[in-house]
């Protein structure tokens, strides 16, 4: 199987984009949505394009952090941050925002950073070791949780929160 190094996903909430914007970019939400966050420390929120955070993460057995930084964050339209550990790059991850409608159509995406010679590969080892994933399986695993990521932040969106 061929690694990928890019992933999309989107789905539709019934919520106009600032609402679903202001929900996303605080990153303090990313807990209660994503399967593998279990939280996020932001020193000085709200976070905005240059804000450093610190995510603590769990999958199973296996429990890491990784220190980020937000990469733009474009009122309304875009949230993308860059996460890496040991000052090693790992991913950007990040969100689009479209009207659709009465809604918004929310695209979640995520690139693998783990490409440059020895720094890479020891990212990727970083990835297996703390992680339990190896760089194969990350892009399936990233894609199944970036649909319940959408659909619990859809879950909030339908709940007023």
């Amino acid at each position: 199987m061929e690694r990928q190094w890019r992933l999309e996903e989107s789905t539709v909430v019934d919520a106009p984009p600032a609402v679903v914007y202001g929900l996303v970019s605080d990153l303090r939400n990313m807990g209660r949505w994503s399967p593998e966050c279990r939280s996020v420390w932001v020193p000085r929120p709200p976070a905005r394009t240059g804000s450093r955070f610190v995510g603590f993460n769990r999958r199973g057995p296996f429990v890491w952090f990784t220190v980020g930084r937000v990469a733009a964050a474009r009122q309304d339209t875009e949230f993308a941050f860059d996460v890496g550990v040991f000052g090693l790059p790992i991913a950007r991850w990040g969100y689009r925002f479209e009207a659709e409608g009465t809604g918004t159509r929310v695209t979640e995406f995520w690139q693998d950073l783990r490409t440059d010679g020895w720094r890479g590969r020891g990212a990727e080892l970083l990835g297996t070791v703390f992680a339990g994933t190896n760089p194969a399986r990350r892009a399936a695993l990233n894609r199944a949780g970036m649909r319940t990521t959408l659909a619990r932040i859809a879950q909030t969106v339908a709940a007023g929160a």
